[in-house]
């Protein structure tokens, strides 16, 4: 079959692998759309993937055309969006309720062969039939979306409180979706490609501007969420918090970025500052949100290639050229 291959660090190709069969409780999924995202192009990078080379692609869905002989769930012809999270189940972490920080943790597209191909291979655990209205193509956005999900579940959203989202790509949009639907008072984006923060301004963000500066909001803001993985924003949000507020560090961020604290502040104003990993217990409810239309696909996928071009779509992303990317192979 053909696929996108990552075979060393900077270095992707499309190529021809062997076809994948599906073990005793697996299935193999002809995908339909395989979206790109930052994770890939840290495994480009040579971060995140323990080995190269890989077959890329976390973020895909299409239709089971092969099971596995002990597989009950699922059968050839239904349509699935698939959770590419890979657990061992048998380590602290996992038998604690937080598998998505795993000792053993792996990944569909990230440490084994992902979507990013005419076929792929998954557990049918992990995947979640799409009803009838719902583009198996557009389906490859409730991976991302779950993530999002899961910010808003470590962060603990209240009604009424006013956030602040560095980054206007698409994940930065699906956090001020989410914001919205959570009750926010307001939410004001920063980003400084023009372009996007026009997407946020379509999609009824309360504000949007180049910095934080031009917001004049000296008391901060109770949710403070970057997007982008960028120090410079990154460091800049930390600054912004209110007292008793919230920073999430949603954005993936390079190995060797650095920013600073203030400790005396994080314990005379109560601030907190967190993480979100991934996929936790939040992949079933975004497929249930896409569902039910929290997000529109056409202002959402702004590129659809074909998977013949995954290299050179995988440059666009890089440089920030639209919102979310997919490969239809």
């Amino acid at each position: 079959m053909k696929a996108a291959l990552i075979e060393s660090v900077g270095k992707v190709k499309v190529t021809t692998v062997p076809d994948p069969t599906p073990g005793p409780r697996e299935v193999v999924v002809k995908v339909a759309a395989c979206g790109l995202c930052g994770t890939d192009l840290h495994i480009r990078e040579g971060e995140f993937a323990p080995r190269l080379p890989v077959v890329p692609g976390h973020e895909f869905a299409g239709e089971v055309v092969a099971t596995g002989r002990e597989v009950t769930t699922l059968a050839e012809g239904d349509r699935v969006a698939v959770d590419p999270s890979l657990y061992c189940h048998e380590c602290r972490y996992c038998r604690t309720g937080h598998a998505n920080l795993c000792e053993r943790w792996a990944a569909i597209g990230v440490t084994v062969a992902g979507g990013a191909a005419e076929f792929a291979v998954a557990p049918a655990a992990n995947c979640v039939k799409l009803p009838d209205h719902v583009s198996t193509q557009d389906a490859a956005l409730i991976e991302p979306l779950s993530c999002a999900i899961r910010g808003y579940d470590v962060i603990r959203s209240t009604l009424g409180a006013r956030v602040l989202i560095y980054g206007s790509g698409t994940m930065g949009l699906m956090m001020l979706e989410l914001a919205k639907r959570t009750g926010a008072s307001g939410v004001d984006v920063v980003d400084v490609n023009p372009e996007r923060l026009a997407t946020a301004e379509r999609l009824g963000c309360s504000r949007t501007a180049a910095g934080a500066d031009e917001f004049d909001r000296p008391e901060g803001w109770e949710f403070v969420i970057d997007a982008t993985g960028n120090a410079a924003a990154i460091q800049d949000g930390l600054g912004r918090v209110a007292k008793a507020g919230t920073f999430l560090q949603f954005g993936v961020s390079d190995y060797a970025a650095r920013a600073t604290i203030e400790p005396y502040k994080i314990y005379n104003q109560e601030i907190t500052i967190t993480g979100s990993m991934a996929v936790l217990h939040s992949y079933e409810r975004a497929a249930d949100l896409f569902a039910a239309g929290l997000l529109d696909p056409s202002v959402f996928i702004s590129d659809r290639l074909p998977l013949d071009e995954y290299p050179e779509a995988l440059d666009r992303f890089a440089a920030g050229i639209g919102r979310k990317i997919v490969v239809t192979p």
